[in-house]
């Protein structure tokens, strides 16, 4: 049976931690150090090679200490091994503990005695930790950007040769089309620049292939989270790009408002108002680099597709510059996902149209092989229509215009006869 509110309200209260337990890890090693309440240092300095961890772990904390650490490579490992074992494990974010980062002499016991004691005084102020899906999916992401900046250097590197001999283009629009690496590979090169070009193709074709098998995974996160559907209504963004949005915000609660979401985002600009100083400046870009990224090619796309935001466009880019502009537009929108995502509702300046057509590409892009079995693609974008509120009979796909089922809503019961019973 679910719990209910009244019987969490009467629930004990989570006692408090006795130790506060800073660690400073490395690579290869960590070193732990205690303090109590008083900050008084009662545990430690003891030095430890990750590989005893666990059985460190183990001997030695328990439910009464709260642990402290910096976020860093392998702090997940350290996070998901102490949670269920101790109080409490807190992570922060290296630049706020400027009482250590500051210091003229740091070593490693004296970063993990400074994080204990700002433990213990309540200075700290912890990082959100990500649930494992969402880690994976921005791993996910992150490795797909890779082979993408390894695609770009490679292609980058052919078209030198090309330059370095003034050699034509292979015929088409695509030169770096695989058909065409034959082509590429009769060039009347020789030597070293003949392997490296070959090395190229090469590496080309790997990451490629890298590449859609990740796109691939990415496709069946985006067909499992409903979310999903609710950001592709948006310009500019494709699955890809709501992935990517979707794992860089993960939980829409952690954030109060629009501003808070910005913020982690980068996109907020500086302030600093002290006395008679009011001075404001570009943006922090003091967050997340991926969902600033996205958020900027989502709005130079809906910059030149989009009523709302074309006209905002051509209103800003004559005082801010075409940057400048786009990064405000970036922030709009940005503040758009948030209402979407808290409200899960369609946008107020959408086309019902241009959503189901949004909705319509999301399906095959997707594939029907990772939707509901017997799902049809134009019964989907009924059913999405419905959820956001918005009605559209047909869309025009092409040279063709397919037909929306109608609502159930709309569809009315059949009547039934009422016949009166005699006196």
């Amino acid at each position: 049976m679910a719990e209910t509110a009244s019987a969490r309200a009467a629930s004990p209260p989570k006692r408090a931690a006795v130790r506060y337990i800073g660690l400073d890890i490395h690579k290869a090693y960590f070193v732990a150090t205690g303090v109590n309440a008083q900050q008084q240092i009662i545990f430690g300095p003891q030095r430890v090679t990750n590989a005893e961890l666990e059985n460190w772990v183990k001997k030695h904390l328990n439910k009464e200490d709260a642990v402290v650490l910096e976020m860093t490579t392998n702090t997940y490992l350290f996070y998901d091994l102490l949670e269920p074992l101790v109080h409490s494990v807190t992570v922060v974010h290296p630049p706020h503990v400027a009482l250590i980062t500051r210091a003229q002499v740091k070593t490693d016991r004296k970063a993990a005695h400074g994080l204990a004691q700002l433990h213990a005084a309540g200075l700290l102020v912890s990082i959100w930790i990500p649930p494992q899906p969402v880690r994976e999916m921005r791993a996910l992401i992150a490795q797909r950007y890779k082979m993408v900046r390894l695609c770009t250097l490679a292609k980058n590197r052919l078209a030198n040769v090309l330059h370095r001999h003034n050699f034509d283009k292979p015929p088409g629009s695509q030169p770096f089309h695989l058909k065409h690496k034959d082509w590429w590979l009769a060039l009347p090169i020789k030597g070293i620049e003949k392997i490296n070009l070959e090395c190229d193709w090469e590496m080309v074709e790997f990451a490629e292939r890298m590449k859609k098998r990740f796109e691939q995974e990415i496709a069946k996160a985006a067909a499992s989270d409903p979310r999903a559907p609710l950001l592709v209504q948006l310009p500019g963004l494709s699955i890809i790009g709501a992935v990517t949005v979707l794992a860089a915000i993960g939980d829409i609660k952690r954030f109060p408002d629009a501003d808070h979401l910005t913020g982690y985002a980068g996109l907020g600009a500086r302030v600093h108002i002290s006395g008679q100083m009011h001075q404001t400046g570009r943006i922090t870009k003091a967050g997340r680099k991926d969902l600033r990224y996205i958020m900027v090619e989502a709005a130079n796309h809906a910059s030149r597709g989009h009523p709302k935001w074309k006209e905002l466009f051509k209103k800003l880019e004559p005082r801010l510059g075409r940057s400048k502009a786009l990064v405000a537009i970036a922030r709009k929108m940005l503040v758009v996902i948030w209402h979407l995502l808290t409200d899960e509702a369609a946008d107020k300046f959408s086309d019902p149209h241009q959503v189901a057509c949004a909705m319509y590409a999301f399906f095959y892009k997707v594939g029907a092989r990772n939707m509901p079995p017997g799902l049809k693609a134009l019964p989907y974008v009924r059913q999405q229509l419905d959820r956001l509120g918005l009605d559209c009979p047909s869309i025009r796909w092409g040279r063709k215009r397919y037909k929306i089922p109608p609502s159930p809503a709309s569809q009315s019961p059949p009547m039934t006869e009422v016949v009166a019973e005699p006196a």
